[in-house]
């Protein structure tokens, strides 16, 4: 397997020589400065490229070998009028980036917000600390703080009256830490942080647009770009939706196993893949990690190696768990991904192996106190990385 790390630019806290000390040798990254819609030139990825390659002599070098992610415009995932330039851009940046050697590409469907958290610094009994959904903060939110339209048939009557004692007892300072921990700037995220009438606005373009006027959406949108990303031998993995099911009235289309055999049905292309996030599908309890990386191996192009703890009494709630002691077994993923890796090298001696990296670290020692970008401390990822390459060498060992 080929160790990667995510760097999100110069701005980063973990710098590339730190990432380098991890003992992962490749690097998964993104031109973060440019607006969602227009052309990553050339020069500009040969720029990022020699922040993440260049380096002393005596060094061991780093390869940019996985973007994540090149943002799709809002106005693809609608299909307004006039989207096909933003369509256009996407697969000449895609063009551009295959000409600098980087042919994997993670990328989401997810309406106005990436990933969505309620604390981003939930303490755990050892002291250190992680990112956590909670499905009752996250009610009281949408439908007191947010107030969004038509929220309570979402929810049942018992909900609704639990989500209200939560929001009377919350200070002030605690009801804008939630807002800004749900809508403002999460990485990955499209634009910078706005306020609530923003967001309001922003989630009522979706009022009329059902999953599977989404799904077309993309759909219509792959058909476009894949025909051009085999041309190149560019790998498309396509990252699910976090989490994984509808919520603030937005359509969610990859989810389940179910939504992945419906894309791959549409569109079988060897180049439409998707990147197995093992923490973001395990926080549903009806998907079989173990099981859906044999299923799809053929088409994992990356993974994301991390876990998730249910809560046991309200299963939407969730954190981040250590790398081995979540609610699946990742050892058993990560066989299934050494199987792959396996069957593709007997029928192509120069597979170069499957992407992976840790995912959504704990803050911890040292880092606690820093300033982070949520869930992408270092010494926790370098922690998860560690075990997980530790199962790696033990399973390996076992062929």
């Amino acid at each position: 397997m080929r160790e990667s790390w995510r760097w999100f630019g110069p701005n980063d806290p973990v710098t590339i020589d730190e990432i380098r000390q991890t003992g992962a040798t490749d690097v998964v990254s993104a031109l973060h400065t440019i607006p969602t819609g227009e052309v990553w030139d050339i020069d500009a990825i040969r720029r990022h490229k020699a922040l993440i390659e260049e380096c002393e002599p005596g060094l061991t070098p780093l390869t940019w070998s996985v973007v994540e992610s090149i943002p799709v415009h809002e106005d693809i995932k609608l299909a307004r009028p006039g989207h096909e330039k933003y369509v256009q851009n996407w697969i000449t940046s895609m063009e551009n980036l295959a000409k600098c050697g980087i042919k994997t590409i993670c990328y989401n469907f997810m309406p106005v917000i990436d990933w969505t958290r309620t604390d981003l610094n939930f303490k755990l009994p050892s002291g250190a600390y992680a990112l956590r959904f909670d499905q009752k903060k996250f009610a009281a939110f949408d439908l007191f703080i947010l107030q969004r339209d038509n929220a309570e048939a979402e929810y049942s009557a018992d909900e609704i009256d639990e989500a209200k004692a939560i929001f009377t007892d919350m200070s002030e300072e605690e009801k804008t830490k939630l807002t800004n921990n749900i809508i403002a700037g999460l990485p990955g995220k499209m634009t910078d942080s706005y306020g609530l009438d923003d967001f309001r606005n922003m989630l009522a373009n979706y009022k009329d647009v059902s999953s599977d006027v989404l799904r077309k959406n993309l759909f219509a949108f792959l058909s476009s770009v894949l025909p051009q990303a085999e041309a190149l031998g560019v790998k498309l993995a396509i990252h699910p939706d976090d989490p994984p099911r509808d919520m603030l009235g937005l359509p969610r289309i990859i989810c389940t196993a179910d939504d992945l055999n419906i894309l791959f049905d549409a569109l079988p292309s060897p180049s439409n893949g998707i990147t197995l996030c093992v923490g973001t599908y395990s926080s549903r309890p009806d998907n079989d990690l173990p099981a859906m990386a044999k299923q799809f191996g053929p088409r994992i192009h990356f993974s994301h190696l991390r876990g998730v703890s249910r809560d046991p009494s309200e299963q939407r709630s969730f954190f981040e768990a250590s790398h081995l002691d979540s609610d699946i077994d990742m050892i058993q993923v990560v066989k299934a991904l050494l199987d792959e890796e396996t069957r593709r090298s007997a029928s192509n001696p120069d597979e170069q192996g499957i992407f992976i990296r840790p995912d959504h670290g704990h803050q911890m020692m040292g880092d606690i106190g820093k300033a982070v970008n949520p869930g992408y401390s270092g010494i926790g990822r370098m922690k998860g990385l560690a075990e997980v390459r530790g199962v790696i060498r033990a399973l390996s060992a076992l062929k």
